[in-house]
């Protein structure tokens, strides 16, 4: 069973909030909200409802099997899933009413043959790589794979509902690599034309893009962190973006220590003075990243502190001084209060991204959500 000492606090609130904002920046454009990676830690399907709330009329996954526990759980807006590895279940999700993200000439026929399986046809949204060089047809491919796809369309086989691409450093504003990805999406997009395609959607623009790349927006825009709200770029504060997720912990002990006592595996941490010492019973099993040995922000005993010393698989520990806290208090890793860290400080002292410190929050730590439509407790 989870511990009832630790949570992981989601504002569904927040996130419906995120996604509405995120449509103001689109005007024209519908969103397709990502939930992926079990809704980037937030939960996918409480998030997914969330966001369908707030105004997103598509959901984006990874795999199949995310977009599967989405429909199992009542869940009927259109979905698209475009990671699809050997044995994927492509029959189960054309019957589920799945669209599949094709990035492969060979994935296509795949999904042809699946169509026949299943006896009606795949929606499919062709990936053109622009220059990511990460999934998506190729360049050189692209013009033969589009001519195979409108044949399979001829033949009702599938439909192809989107064509879409991926940037890969539009949270580098200014980078040169965007001017020319845009270039090359607008050529895939005139190569499909001229075989005979009409999409229903044709989506670019990832959270970053959706902020700072009006041109990029198209038919959808595709939000992933920012509808969690928060900055997929370091230093940009987005006016209305609201945290939906704060991980908090009750203190388990305090305790009090002589100066120039090593704390913890290693002693990577010797205490100054005489103090006082709180465990916080969260650790690397829990997602905590190990690398926050001396660098983690925690909000203890009413300030802003550092994990002192090494972080454990269940726990690690904070000098609070002689500030007053007793166990049974609450301590904040991040969160969305003025006096809290955030999960961007996170990734700024970890050098690494949000994206890493919210998904990596692992299912030992209970989700409590709060806001409208928070699913009831037990």
């Amino acid at each position: 069973m989870p511990p009832t000492f630790a949570e992981a606090r989601v504002d569904l609130g927040a996130i419906a909030e995120n996604i509405a904002l995120l449509a103001e920046k689109a005007p024209g454009a519908g969103v397709m909200a990502v939930v992926k990676a079990d809704g980037y830690g937030h939960g996918a399907v409480p998030a997914a409802r969330a966001m369908l709330a707030g105004g997103a009329t598509w959901l984006g996954t990874a795999f199949i099997e995310e977009a599967l526990e989405l429909r199992a759980a009542g869940i009927t807006a259109p979905a698209v899933s475009w990671i699809l590895p050997p044995g994927a279940p492509l029959a189960a999700a054309i019957g589920a009413d799945i669209d599949l993200g094709v990035s492969d000439p060979e994935v296509l026929r795949q999904v042809a043959a699946a169509a026949r399986e299943a006896g009606r046809p795949a929606s499919v949204h062709l990936k053109a790589d622009t220059g990511l060089n990460r999934g998506g047809v190729t360049r050189a491919d692209w013009p033969e794979t589009v001519a195979a796809a409108a044949a399979a369309e001829a033949g009702g086989e599938i439909r192809v509902t989107g064509v879409f691409s991926h940037f890969a450093c539009a949270d580098e504003p200014g980078h040169p690599s965007i001017p020319a990805q845009l270039a090359r999406y607008a050529e895939a997009l005139e190569i499909a034309e001229k075989a005979g395609l009409r999409p229903q959607v044709r989506h670019l623009a990832n959270s970053a893009a959706t902020l700072t790349l009006p041109e990029s927006h198209y038919d959808l825009v595709r939000p992933g962190l920012a509808s969690y709200g928060l900055s997929p770029i370091p230093g940009l504060r987005v006016p209305g973006l609201r945290p939906a997720m704060t991980l908090r912990s009750r203190i388990a002990l305090v305790k009090r220590v002589p100066a120039g006592e090593g704390v913890s595996y290693g002693h990577r941490y010797r205490t100054e003075t005489d103090t006082r010492l709180a465990l916080i019973p969260l650790g690397y099993g829990d997602g905590v990243p190990r690398a926050a040995t001396n660098r983690g922000p925690v909000l203890a005993a009413g300030r802003i502190r550092t994990v002192s010393g090494t972080v454990c698989m269940d726990q690690f520990m904070v000098d609070v001084g002689e500030d007053p806290v007793e166990a049974g208090e609450y301590a904040v890793l991040f969160g969305a209060g003025a006096d809290e860290p955030g999960a961007e400080d996170w990734a700024a002292v970890l050098d690494t991204i949000p994206y890493e410190i919210v998904t990596r929050i692992g299912a030992r730590v209970p989700r409590v959500y709060t806001g409208p439509g928070a699913p009831e407790a037990g």
